[in-house]
């Protein structure tokens, strides 16, 4: 099945919630022998009265500690399985990981993991019907300043999407003054500074009013982490005709534009949609140059981007604004609004065999006591919590799960790229998504590299710029002490490679690539 097969559709889906399981029943409730309800009964009052009162207390202390720990129990019981059953949000619990030579066999017949069956299921759960796109008003509603700010068309004969907004403000004022990018990112504030000294000369006279220009990106990198797309992003910054802002992810679909930065620290501040605009401006002022005919170029072939690499996937925001929402599935991605406000927009997505992507980003976060058992561990553990997922949810669910998300300790989801690629396509079409390998772009830079200019329709390089472009040292590469810990097990690359292999295959098939199956061993990144 080609890009062009995916067609839109509608995908109700069955709510669940999780039950909480009981903790493991304790062995041993104390050493000194208890009184049971029929012994209690045969004592008679006389011999009740001949026991000191401290016996008495002791003793009633203990029946009640004793019917304590009873109740606890059946309080909890799990009506749906055994009492020692995990809950799918729960850790489960630890298990030690050997080492030595003999790692590898004793790992692969302790996983507990009935892979045949696992990839049965998934198998079947990925025929499923595309997800239905919201309705226009529902998304233009859940943004309604964004859209505001947005028009619905933009400036004729300019490649990069653009249009003239009428400037209000003081003009001895800073323009970047509240700007919470600037507020916090050095690289940007930088940048500001310079744009401020520049602004008024920019800004465009019409009718005895004002006008800035403002720019969205012409191009968004969505993903996936680990997968190339910093290192992709650095060389189409020497392209003469690419101008993108400094700071590579913005996060702003995603997270920044509903106030969160980081989950873990909730909500702190909303970054307005004209604070991501002002991202833009560096390019938007070449632009401009081109169109009032002060620059000896064509400056209005001008184009700007950004690569956030969460874009593809992260939509966890909704279930921080809506924790009382009902629904199993996200009701909005961001692609929904990406797609309203520029629905000309070229998508470009970087992946990698999908095992190697997750120890990539196993090693690419900072801890202690990093170790290729450890990572098995965390894996096996991945694995049993998205199958406890998929056993009540349906796959899409799963794979967009916060709670799961949260519970999984490596980022297993991520490489399920076949389920966020058919939801992108159900808004963009495929001749708007560019879908590169990492491997093949570390084989042959050259003929990868040209797909993306042909893609973004850039002109072609001067052989000075192009040898630039090809001699830069690769971007975000593995760091030495991680690189000493060699490859993963191969119990593990077994696992994974099994867990990965329907979705593999559903994406060659979408794509009509037989690469795409990840069948040999790609490049270390």
């Amino acid at each position: 099945m080609s890009l062009s097969d995916c067609k839109h559709g509608s995908n109700p889906q069955t709510d669940h919630t999780y039950s909480l399981h009981s903790l493991p029943l304790s062995k041993d409730y104390g050493k000194r022998p208890m009184r049971t309800l029929f012994d209690i009964r045969r004592l008679s009052l006389t011999n009740l009265r001949s026991i000191s009162k401290v016996k008495v207390v002791s003793f009633l202390m203990g029946l009640t500690l004793m019917f304590l720990i009873m109740a606890s129990h059946v309080l909890t019981w799990d009506r749906k399985g055994l009492l020692l059953t995990p809950s799918p949000f729960q850790p489960i619990r630890h298990v030690v990981v050997p080492t030595g030579k003999a790692a590898a066999k004793v790992l692969s017949e302790n996983n507990l993991i009935d892979v045949k069956l696992l990839v049965k299921i998934i198998g079947s759960r990925l025929e499923y019907t595309p997800r239905k796109v919201p309705d226009e008003k529902d998304v233009v509603g859940t943004a309604s300043h964004m859209f505001s700010v947005i028009p619905r068309h933009f400036l004729p004969g300019v490649k990069s999407p653009c249009w003239y907004e009428e400037f209000s403000g003081e003009l001895s004022a800073d323009p970047y003054r509240r700007n919470h990018y600037a507020l916090r990112t050095k690289s940007f504030r930088t940048v500001c500074d310079h744009l401020r000294t520049s602004f008024r000369q920019h800004l465009h006279h019409s009718g005895g009013a004002l006008f800035r220009l403002r720019c969205l990106p012409f191009f968004y990198i969505v993903g996936q982490p680990k997968c190339g797309t910093t290192d992709l992003f650095y060389r189409l910054l020497l392209h003469p005709e690419v101008k993108f802002n400094t700071i590579k992810e913005p996060h702003w679909w995603t997270r920044k534009r509903f106030g969160y930065i980081r989950f873990k620290d909730g909500f702190q501040e909303t970054f307005p949609v004209e604070d991501y605009l002002d991202l833009f401006d560096l390019a938007a002022h070449n632009i401009q140059k081109g169109i009032s005919g002060n620059s000896s170029g064509d400056h209005r072939a001008l184009i700007t981007g950004e690569a956030s690499a969460s874009t593809m996937w992260d939509n966890q925001v909704w279930s921080y604004l809506h924790r009382d929402m009902e629904e199993t599935e996200t009701p909005f991605l961001a692609q929904d609004f990406i797609h309203k406000v520029q629905p000309g927009a070229k998508i470009i997505i970087m992946l990698r065999d999908p095992g190697e992507r997750l120890y990539s980003d196993y090693l690419y976060f900072k801890m202690a006591n990093k170790s290729t058992e450890d990572f098995h561990q965390k894996v096996v553990e991945s694995v049993q919590l998205f199958q406890s997922c998929l056993s009540e949810r349906s796959l899409r669910s799963c794979a967009y799960n916060t709670s799961l998300s949260n519970a999984m300790p490596v980022r297993l989801h991520l490489g399920m790229y076949v389920v966020f690629l058919l939801d992108w396509l159900t808004v963009f079409q495929s001749e708007q998504i560019l879908v590169l390998r990492l491997e093949d772009y570390a084989a042959n830079f050259k003929v990868t590299i040209k797909k993306v200019f042909d893609f973004l329709r850039l002109s072609p390089l001067s052989e000075q710029v192009e040898a630039a472009l090809y001699k830069r040292p690769k971007s975000n590469t593995r760091r030495t002490a991680d690189r000493n810990l060699g490859h993963m097990l191969p119990a593990t690359s077994d696992l994974l490679r099994g867990f990965h292999q329907p979705f593999n295959h559903k994406l060659a098939s979408v794509l009509d690539n037989k690469a795409f199956h990840w069948s040999n061993a790609p490049e270390e990144a």
